[in-house]
C-alpha cells in the first residue's frame, strides 16, 4: 500500500535523498511532440500564432458554495477585495513560514464558483483545506490525464501570438469584445460557448490579445479546435506540442517547478497525511548541481520567484506573519540567465562525443530532467543563486534559462557562472546518465530577453 506522503517520508529517512532519487523525470506533458518542428512552432508564436492543446496535462480543481471566495483568501497571499466572476488571477500559497506551496491560475467562474487550474499541488492544497475545514464548499476534482480515467470535464485551447484575436473572430464568424488582461469574456465558435481568458505564455502582455486560453464542455472540443484550425490556415497558425510548449515559460518568464514547501514542520503534517503515497507531491523530484540533505534549503518565497507583488497584507491567510517579517529582509529576484553559445557547444559535444567524461546531455529543446530543477548559480566562487528552468528558443537565438539570484547581484549584463550535471556522477533518477560536471558562462538579465 503506498499509505500517505507522510508514511512515505518516514520511511526514507531524508526527504530531500528521496527526491532527488526519484524516478519522476520533468512533467508530463500528453500532447503530441511536434505537428509540424518545434523550431517553427516556437517561431509562430513570436510571428503568426500557435494552439497548445491545454486539455489534459493540467489539474483542474472547481470550488462551488458560499465560503468558496473565504477559503481562496484564507490560502491566497493575493487580494481579493475585487475579484469575482470573470476575474483571474496568479494564485500564489504559503506554508505557515511564508515558503511558496504552489502556485495555480484562478477562475472566477461565478460569483460563488471557482476554479484552480494547474499543477496539482496549489489544487490539492485549497482541496485539502475545504474538505478538512469548515467550509461550505462542494469541491470538483478534475484530475490531469495521467491521473484520470475517464474524460475530462472541459478543454482548453491557448491560442498564442499577434494573429490570435483575428483567428478567433474568423472562428466565431464575427468581431468579439475586447477582454481586458487577466479577465474573462465569453462568446461562439461553432455554435459552442467558449469562455476566454485573456493572458500570454510568452513575452510581455501588452494591450492587443495576443495570448486567449479557451475553454469550454469537453464535448464541444473537437467542434472548437476544428473551426480554431479552419480560421487559422490563412493567418500562419500552427499547432503545437509538448517539445515547444514547455520552452514558453523562459520567455515569459514563468519558473514552473518550485519545490512545493511541505515536506517539514508539524503545521503542515495533517496536509502530508491527506496526501497519498502515489501523489504528484510524493513522487517529484529534484535534479541539478545544487545539493542539500535539508529539504528545506530548496523552499522559496514569493519574492525569490517574482511573485512579491502580489502579496497583499489587507487580510488574513496562512503565512501572513511569516511574510510580514520576511517582507523587509533580502530577497532572490527572478532573471533570466543567456547561456554562452560556446560554452553550450562544447557541452551539447562533450555530452555526445566525451566518453567517460561526458557531460550531461542537453536535450533540445527544453533541457529539465526532474520536476524541479536546481542549478547553481556563481559569481566567482560565491553561490548567488539557482537556474530554475532551461531550454533554447529560436527566438532568443541560443540557449537561456530563468534563475532567482541575490538582488545585490541582479545586475543587467553580469556574468555568472552556471554549474551544469550532478554531483559524483549522477543522481539514481533514470533520467540521469553517468557523467562528469562541468561549468559555463551565462550573461544576467532583469528583463525579457525577447
Amino acid at each position: 500500500m503506498p499509505g500517505s506522503l507522510e508514511d512515505k517520508i518516514q520511511r526514507s529517512g531524508n526527504v530531500a535523498e528521496m527526491l532527488r532519487n526519484s524516478p519522476a523525470g520533468a512533467y508530463t506533458y500528453p500532447m503530441k511532440p511536434e505537428f509540424s518542428n518545434w523550431r517553427d512552432e516556437q517561431r509562430a508564436w513570436a510571428t503568426t500564432a500557435v494552439l497548445f492543446d491545454q486539455s489534459f496535462h493540467m489539474t483542474d480543481v472547481y470550488f462551488r458554495g458560499p465560503d468558496a471566495l473565504r477559503l481562496l483568501s484564507d490560502l491566497g497571499v493575493n487580494s481579493f477585495k475585487t475579484f469575482g466572476k470573470n476575474k483571474a488571477k496568479q494564485f500564489v500559497a504559503c506554508n505557515y513560514d511564508g515558503y511558496v506551496v504552489g502556485d495555480a491560475i484562478l477562475f472566477g467562474l461565478d460569483n460563488e464558483e471557482f476554479s484552480l487550474v494547474g499543477r496539482p499541488i496549489a489544487p490539492n492544497w485549497v482541496a485539502f483545506h475545504a474538505e478538512t475545514g469548515e467550509y461550505d464548499v462542494k469541491v470538483i476534482h478534475d484530475e490531469r490525464s495521467v491521473a484520470n480515467q475517464g474524460r475530462r470535464l472541459t478543454f482548453r485551447y491557448q491560442l498564442q501570438g499577434p494573429n490570435a484575436l483575428k483567428i478567433v473572430e474568423r472562428a466565431a464568424g464575427k468581431p468579439i469584445d475586447r477582454i481586458k488582461f487577466f479577465n474573462i469574456g465569453e462568446f461562439s465558435i461553432a455554435g459552442c460557448t467558449v469562455r476566454a481568458l485573456n493572458h500570454t505564455m510568452s513575452g510581455i502582455p501588452g494591450e492587443e490579445m495576443t495570448g486567449l486560453e479557451m475553454m469550454g464542455l469537453s464535448e464541444h472540443g473537437a467542434e472548437v479546435l476544428a473551426a480554431l484550425l479552419a480560421a487559422g490556415k490563412e493567418f500562419g497558425l500552427r499547432e503545437g506540442g509538448n517539445r515547444a510548449y514547455p520552452t514558453t515559460a523562459i520567455e515569459s518568464g514563468w519558473i514552473p517547478s518550485p519545490l512545493p514547501a511541505i515536506y517539514t514542520g508539524e503545521q503542515m503534517k495533517p496536509f502530508r497525511e491527506w496526501l497519498g503515497g502515489d501523489s504528484w507531491e510524493a513522487n517529484a523530484s529534484i535534479g541539478g548541481s545544487f545539493v542539500s540533505g535539508n529539504i528545506e534549503d530548496y523552499y522559496l518565497t514569493p519574492w525569490d520567484l517574482g511573485y512579491g507583488h502580489v502579496v497583499k497584507f489587507d487580510h488574513d491567510f496562512i503565512g501572513r506573519a511569516a511574510l510580514e517579517r520576511l517582507a523587509g529582509q533580502p530577497h532572490k529576484r527572478k532573471v533570466w540567465l543567456r547561456w554562452n553559445d560556446d560554452d553550450v557547444a562544447r557541452i551539447v559535444a562533450s555530452s555526445l562525443f566525451g566518453g567517460e567524461q561526458r557531460a550531461k546531455y542537453m536535450d533540445m529543446p527544453s533541457a529539465n530532467y526532474a520536476t524541479g530543477p536546481y542549478d547553481k548559480v556563481l559569481i566567482g566562487d560565491r553561490l548567488v543563486g539557482f537556474s530554475a528552468n532551461v531550454g533554447y528558443t529560436v527566438n532568443i537565438g541560443g540557449w537561456a534559462s530563468l534563475a532567482m539570484v541575490d538582488e545585490a547581484d541582479a545586475v543587467d549584463g553580469t556574468e555568472v557562472t552556471l554549474v551544469w550535471g550532478e554531483e559524483n556522477g549522477g543522481s539514481a533518477k533514470p533520467s540521469v546518465e553517468r557523467h562528469v560536471q562541468t561549468t559555463l558562462r551565462a550573461t544576467l538579465s532583469t528583463r525579457p530577453l525577447v
